[in-house]
């Protein structure tokens, strides 16, 4: 079966096209896949980052949002970063999800996707995938994250809004400040609300950001409404200059993380250690190959 014919059967709603076109842009045929979408494609599908600490009930979150989406008649993909592997993560995503009743809706796809040793949270391929999801004609893309601190500042760069999970007492609020987390939290939710300490919690997270802050217990639906209606007013929110800025630092993550497997690398800091070369000249020459290299 040709691209073309993937992508025709996606567009109809076969999450197994969908799942197949998600392959390849996770392969060296990612340049080949993007080729054959309108450029504009990955515009039209909204993206929101879902991250957090282990623990914080981001999968619950993630599945009571796609319920409350699909409510709304929109097409939903969910892709879970993985560290390791496009299996493992995904296992405990899909569980909570398929216990629900999007099982046979060909309208929610739910895919991992692996880091592959990629420079923070997010994998190499998930603009791609975006873009390939909005040209299919999914309308919002659930993007969750691993949530192990200063990595997960990436998502900032592909998603709008950010949402930081946190639970209730434990020093959620000063960990996450600590780890990086609410720097990047345009919304930031307090999950499992209903325990002790959550009012206490969210005092704190007052005091440490100024992003509005939701209480939710998304096991049972409780606030799940007001964090839509955070999300969507967020969104309402976003001007080309923020579009910019969330363009330009996923540029550079991609150019790093392509400079990180330039072979000349290894070379360039064996030189610097052993006092024939300096940082700034091996930094220089390391772009400069990297430019004449072809495509």
């Amino acid at each position: 079966m040709t691209i073309a014919d993937l992508i025709s059967r996606a567009r109809n709603g076969s999450p197994r096209a969908a799942g197949r076109l998600l392959t390849l842009v996770e392969s060296d045929r990612r340049d080949e896949v993007l080729a054959a979408m309108d450029p504009a494609s990955g515009l039209t599908v909204r993206v929101i980052g879902i991250t957090g600490p282990p623990g914080a009930g981001k999968s619950t979150t993630v599945a009571a949002l796609v319920g409350a989406y699909r409510g709304g008649g929109s097409r939903v993909a969910v892709l879970a970063v993985d560290p390791s592997s496009p299996f493992s993560g995904g296992a405990l995503l899909g569980d909570r999800i398929r216990m629900t009743a999007h099982i046979n809706d060909s309208d929610v796809l739910i895919r991992s996707v692996a880091s592959r040793g990629h420079l923070g949270g997010l994998a190499a391929a998930v603009p791609a995938a975006i873009r390939l999801l909005g040209g299919i004609g999914y309308d919002l893309v659930l993007l969750e994250t691993v949530g192990v601190g200063q990595s997960e500042i990436e998502i900032a760069a592909v998603a709008d809004p950010t949402v930081v999970i946190l639970n209730p007492g434990a020093g959620d609020a000063v960990q996450a400040a600590k780890a990086g987390l609410l720097e990047v939290a345009d919304i930031v939710a307090v999950n499992k609300a209903d325990r002790d300490g959550a009012e206490q919690t969210v005092r704190d997270l007052r005091a440490e950001t100024q992003a509005p802050i939701i209480s939710l217990v998304a096991a049972r639906g409780d606030g799940v409404a007001d964090l839509v209606s955070a999300i969507d007013e967020h969104h309402r929110n976003d001007d080309r200059a923020r579009r910019v800025a969330r363009a330009r630092a996923q540029i550079l993550s991609l150019a790093q993380s392509q400079l990180r497997t330039q072979p000349d690398l290894v070379l360039l800091a064996e030189s610097v250690v052993d006092g024939h070369d300096d940082p700034y000249s091996a930094a220089a020459r390391l772009l400069l190959r990297a430019g004449e290299q072809p495509d």
